[in-house]
């Protein structure tokens, strides 16, 4: 059993990762915590890779944005990130969205 800093959470919730102000390619973050995040996309960009992440929380109108994220591994299941850089307004987003995934967590219940 892998023990981690941040729990993840699964989600499923819409994304943009942003090459160079530029080039914006669509994802899914699958796995989400306080400091990094896992996204199915069609780009494999390389392991330390700096980037741009806009991530679209549920009932809200506008993206938590993630000036600077590395990619920590890229594979068949995805892109792993690590959170480096983004505002106090969308770090405080972030854990408000986290919260609400902890809390709901426990109340999920797995068929056996």
């Amino acid at each position: 059993m892998v023990v981690r800093k941040y729990q993840r959470f699964p989600v499923t919730i819409p994304s943009t990762i942003v090459q160079r102000d530029k080039l914006r390619y669509t994802g899914s973050v699958k796995d989400l915590s306080q400091k990094g995040c896992r996204i199915e996309s069609v780009i494999r960009p390389f392991t330390g890779m700096q980037l741009e992440l806009q991530i679209q929380p549920p009932g809200e109108s506008t993206p938590i944005t993630i000036s600077n994220a590395t990619v920590r591994w890229t594979g068949t299941h995805g892109i792993g990130f690590e959170f480096l850089t983004l505002a106090s307004s969308d770090q405080e987003r972030l854990n408000r969205v986290v919260a609400q995934l902890a809390s709901s967590a426990g109340k999920i219940s797995l068929p056996s």
